[in-house]
């Protein structure tokens, strides 16, 4: 595909929400909305619009991608609710001053399971996980335009049921270094099941999301806002009428005011110099998708911080979106020729 028809492709994709926002929602492969960008979890947990010399930010959007990735490596590790365990690793290589390409592999494992059958009798123990095999390709539009593509090969294994995705992300990026200012759109997660689980056929959570980041002129500080569920309005949710008690009914929130706010991620930063940053977000879909008597203040909240000396960066970040259940990104990155210098 022409990277310059991304534009028209993604427009395709935004104009179809008239009519699939009417359509069910409900998806299935939902651990591809997990970053597995330490900055961008920091961040709130989605970023399109962060310019960091980070391969792993790629994951977000396929238009940050560019040749000044050439030869880095990226690996992360994720410790999540429940005892699951994430990780993966990605490549990144410049063809030459105006394209890019990149490679990656995220595991998702979810522990070891008791099985019992229908009369309650133990079968063993069993195990769940996912897996996502990416390509991406970019190419430079223009001075300040970028387009990018990503290919998913996407894997599910849950006790002896299967199934298999195929997917493809479109993003372009605006990004102008002379006053700061970063601009994205970008379709997610197009595409389908080529093997289902059973009978039912499964949609890939599928949206269109914009975003822009800002570093304030002659300030340390960059401002993140990016958009989701762009192909749907409402998004209500339920929250207990009494937080304080376990058997509290449940109450529809689905006001004006809960609907926008659910769309939308903030961050900020503080960038002391080029080779550091510190980072807080906020999602309030994720505070109110885990709205219960157990949700505590830092619900919704995360922060992270990154350094790189030399050849090498690091980036850390935690979240607390439910009480008792912390969860902790590690990224690393290296250059290669870096490192052989």
């Amino acid at each position: 595909m022409n990277i310059r028809n991304n534009f028209m492709a993604i427009a395709l994709a935004v104009a179809s929400c008239a009519t699939v926002a009417a359509q069910d929602g409900t998806t299935a492969y939902n651990f591809l909305k997990l970053t597995p960008s330490a900055h961008a979890y920091a961040l709130g947990g989605n970023n399109l619009t962060v310019i960091d010399d980070d391969v792993n930010l790629v994951e977000q959007n396929p238009a940050l991608l560019g040749p000044e990735y050439d030869h880095q490596v990226g690996v992360n590790y994720m410790r999540y609710l429940g005892g699951s365990n994430f990780m993966g690793v990605r490549y990144g290589q410049g063809i030459n001053e105006h394209s890019a390409w990149s490679a990656g592999i995220q595991y998702y494992g979810y522990g070891s399971f008791e099985g019992y059958d229908i009369t309650g009798t133990s079968t063993g123990k069993f195990s769940a996980s996912d897996m996502a095999v990416n390509v991406t390709y970019t190419h430079d539009i223009s001075e300040y335009w970028r387009g990018g593509i990503t290919a998913k090969f996407i894997h599910s294994k849950y006790e002896d049921y299967s199934a298999a995705a195929l997917g493809v992300d479109l993003g372009v990026n605006y990004y102008n270094p002379n006053n700061d200012l970063s601009f994205s759109l970008v379709a997610k997660n197009l595409g389908g099941q080529v093997k289902k689980f059973a009978d039912n056929r499964d949609k890939l959570p599928w949206d269109i999301q914009m975003g822009i980041s800002k570093q304030f002129s002659g300030t340390p500080f960059r401002l993140s806002l990016t958009l989701n569920n762009l192909c749907k309005w409402k998004l209500p949710y339920y929250q207990p009428q009494d937080k304080n008690s376990t058997s509290s009914p449940l109450v529809l929130k689905d006001s004006f005011g809960s609907n926008l706010l659910r769309h939308i991620v903030m961050g900020v930063e503080f960038l002391p110099n080029d080779n550091m940053w510190v980072g807080i977000g906020y999602n309030y879909k994720t505070r109110t998708d885990m709205s219960s008597y157990q949700r505590n203040l830092l619900s919704g909240f995360s922060a992270g911080a990154g350094l790189k000396v030399k050849a090498f960066g690091v980036g850390l970040a935690v979240a607390q979106p439910h009480s008792g259940a912390t969860t902790f990104m590690f990224n690393l990155t290296t250059s290669i020729g870096e490192l052989m210098r």
